[in-house]
């Protein structure tokens, strides 16, 4: 893997830059307008964050093909203390490190682990993932642009399941709430919030950073909402705390995030 990690170093990252101009700047002027560092320093950061996304695809097919890696977990107490209890719960994801290790590190046995996916990936992707997630209890939830997922989702969460969910990016539903994060507004999708607080069920907020060629640090912290007002207020509470956590993140590990376009654009 060591390997297949500087081949795409050298071979394929400075290509794909090239090619893929609008990622390049947004992910530039994420370094230069969220961190403040310099024109050298952010084209450097760009480059290694090239770097980073490259080695989770690689980690990601490695892991179909049975590849293990080192796991260290912090906060998994909640993650089972939410598991044996007869309710749903709503586990969010972000585009930061590598969520999908997750899906052989948490297993809930007693809960089927459904996971809301962007249905537009290859079949083979997809198939290669139900493949490898079957013994794990996880059923794969593609997002359609006709929103015939919420369906599904409102099935599983009535039988009690895991419902995890992308809570950073705007996706068929253009309703969103626009909060402050890595000092600008930007906007966060309203839906697995107001799910939760309709719901009224519990939140993790679960990231899975990459921090050795073999290792990943996967950390779970639980997100409730303090408001007793309306629905909205609720959402807008348990978002906010999100976007907390998500910040706190991404300021530990800035070269694993993964969002490439412009996520303050106004």
């Amino acid at each position: 893997m060591r390997l297949l990690y500087v081949f795409a170093f050298v071979f394929i990252v400075p290509p794909t830059m090239l090619v893929n101009s609008k990622a390049r700047r947004a992910t530039y002027q994420f370094y230069r307008k969220r961190f403040g560092f310099g024109r050298l320093k952010s084209s450097w950061m760009t480059y290694k964050n090239h770097c980073a996304f490259s080695q989770v695809v690689i980690d990601k097919f490695a892991m179909y093909a049975g590849k293990k890696f080192q796991i260290s977990l912090d906060g998994y107490d909640q993650f089972l203390l939410l598991s044996e209890q007869p309710s749903g719960f709503v586990q969010l994801s972000s585009h930061i490190g590598n969520y999908e290790i997750a899906g052989y590190s948490l297993v809930a046995k007693s809960k089927r682990f459904n996971a809301l996916v962007f249905g537009g990936e290859k079949e083979s992707v997809m198939a290669n993932r139900s493949k490898l997630f079957v013994d794990n209890n996880i059923r794969m939830i593609p997002m359609t642009a006709d929103m015939s997922h919420l369906f599904v989702i409102d099935q599983a969460l009535s039988n009690g399941e895991i419902l995890s969910m992308p809570a950073d990016r705007v996706f068929g539903s253009q309703k969103s709430f626009s909060l402050d994060f890595l000092g600008d507004v930007a906007k966060f999708p309203q839906g697995p919030f107001i799910v939760a607080a309709m719901k009224d069920l519990p939140m993790l907020f679960v990231s899975v950073m990459k921090t050795a060629a073999k290792k990943y640090h996967i950390t779970i912290r639980r997100i409730d909402s303090a408001e007793d007002g309306n629905l909205r207020t609720k959402a807008n509470d348990l978002a906010k705390k999100y976007a907390r956590l998500l910040e706190g993140t991404i300021r530990h590990y800035p070269v694993q995030w993964y969002n490439y376009f412009d996520f303050w654009a106004k």
